[in-house]
């Protein structure tokens, strides 16, 4: 997608490679032969997968889900405007390079052949769920003069997705420890873990196709929570970690960017939480300054005031210009190290594994691994945040605390399916503040839940009462694949490049 809070940071060719993102830059003696290992290539194509994006970019997916206001000027992710995606090759071709240097050098090919599957599964899988159909068995034919590729339909690339998965679990457990790895430190057994919870992930996200034969979702989900390997602790969890360091400071900090005062924290988010007094909003957001004004003090759930980010932009400047709204808590925006943000997580795991149980694809205890998710995640933002006023304003997030809220009546499932998605999701998006909430957008698409405000006034999507559902393919298909991108719009939409069109993964 245009605006996308993973974007592109790596360019790699076979002598010479560069990055950017919010780590370290790697130099080296401009004087002397440099040869591409396989670790340096697997540091690319992980810092390619994990960046964030700074400035606005960072918080658009939260603008999408409507978990934010924006009080500066008119944004489209906010009032439903979707643009086009991209397609990544370069990425995908360093997969094949990073598994040639390791056979080269004779290093450890196993773990880099299961990182480059990994890697190609993600891009791969991603690209498809913003556009529909993409190239999969030609994506990676460039080099040996290939370069129209044929599009695959979705089907064929979730299948293609799911295999490579099963290949990287495979060859991951056949390896050892290897190099070049910033996020997990290159440990053999965490990876196997996220492996397996990202491939949970695809397969919740077929629901619909629950009874495809050829997919054979549930008995492929069930099996793998069956031989076991998956995330135990938030200490599993795939994560950018930032620091208080020169270009690792966290993404939204006030020294990384000047539109952090703009956002405005959602009504969709505050009054469900206000609902179930959960402490969370406490670490989420500032007082509205106008209720401090007024006298409330900080630790008063009166203080905090949401914005419909559905309203008529003209209303949500008025509210802005007021300070009748709650702002960014000062975690996000003045502690440096921020928290981490998690791209496969523990947590998340265990709402999957709740909703699975809840559909009947595995036999476990839906309601274990629901408060098993809502825990891990208020262990996650205690972990990471300093027991000080300003981040928790009275409200901290004690053992005693969180052991309380996991408990309480108003968020407990109770066997109803409807009922019990509902609350899964609800509860999965509120925990998804501020992380990769595109993931609860592909939730929302796929089920409607939880419910987001659509005002068919101010709605400028061209279908009045609802959200898009996907992306337009790059110009560059257009412009240099157009056959082949023709024909997959006309298998698809008939013909048309339709951001309210539903692909095969909605049906």
């Amino acid at each position: 997608m245009d605006l996308k809070k993973y974007i592109s940071c790596v360019a790699m060719a076979a002598t010479m490679f560069s990055s950017c993102g919010n780590f370290d830059e790697i130099n080296s003696n401009p004087d002397a032969s440099t040869q591409v290992t396989p670790s340096l290539l697997a540091s690319g194509l992980l810092l390619n997968i994990m960046s964030q994006g700074s400035n606005k970019y960072f918080v658009y997916d939260e603008m999408l889900v409507k978990q934010l206001a924006w009080g500066e000027g008119m944004e489209d992710y906010q009032y439903n405007v979707f643009g086009r995606s991209s397609f990544d090759y370069t990425t995908l071709t360093n997969t094949i390079k990073m598994v040639e240097a390791a056979q080269a050098v004779g290093d450890n090919v196993a773990a880099y052949d299961a990182l480059a599957h990994f890697v190609k599964a993600w891009k791969i899988f991603y690209m498809s769920m913003e556009m529909g159909d993409v190239p999969y068995e030609e994506a990676l034919q460039g080099e040996i003069g290939l370069v129209k590729p044929r599009y695959n339909t979705q089907k064929e690339v979730m299948m293609f997705v799911l295999q490579d998965l099963d290949k990287a679990y495979e060859l991951f457990s056949a390896a050892k420890d290897f190099e070049g790895d910033d996020f997990m430190g290159g440990k053999i057994e965490r990876w196997k873990k996220v492996t397996r919870a990202f491939e949970l992930k695809v397969l919740m996200n077929l629901s619909k196709k629950e009874t495809d034969a050829d997919l054979d979702i549930k008995n492929r989900f069930a099996r793998i929570v069956s031989e076991g390997d998956l995330m135990s602790s938030n200490d599993d969890n795939l994560a950018i970690k930032y620091a208080d360091k020169a270009n690792t400071i966290y993404p939204f900090n006030n020294v990384n960017t000047k539109h952090a005062v703009y956002a405005m924290l959602s009504s969709t988010l505050i009054d469900r939480m206000k609902q179930t007094e959960d402490i969370r909003m406490f670490y989420y957001a500032k007082p509205s300054k106008a209720k401090i004004d007024e006298g409330l003090q900080e630790s008063d759930w009166d203080a905090y005031i949401g914005t419909d980010p559905s309203d008529p932009y003209e209303q949500v400047i008025s509210v802005y210009a007021k300070n009748l709204y709650s702002a960014l808590n000062a975690r996000y925006v003045d502690y440096v190290p921020g928290e981490p943000v998690i791209r496969v997580g523990y947590a998340e795991q265990n709402f999957i594994l709740a909703e699975a149980a809840v559909r009947g694809w595995i036999n476990g205890d839906a309601s274990l691994y629901y408060k098993k998710a809502i825990k891990a995640h208020l262990d996650f933002i205690a972990s990471c945040t300093p027991d000080e006023v300003t981040y928790h304003h009275g409200h901290p997030l004690t053992a005693e605390a969180i052991a309380s809220f996991v408990e309480l009546p108003a968020i407990q499932l109770t066997g109803d399916k409807e009922s019990d998605l509902n609350r899964i999701l609800t509860q999965k998006y509120l925990a998804s503040f501020m992380q990769n909430t595109y993931d609860v957008y592909y939730d929302y698409r796929r089920t409607g839940l939880p419910e987001l405000p659509i005002n068919v006034e101010t709605n400028r999507n061209t279908v009045k009462d609802k959200m898009p559902v996907r992306w337009m393919y790059p110009k560059s298909e257009s412009d240099y694949n157009g056959d082949n991108l023709n024909a997959a719009l006309q298998q698809q939409f008939g013909g048309v490049d339709d951001v309210n069109a539903l692909m095969w993964i909605l049906k």
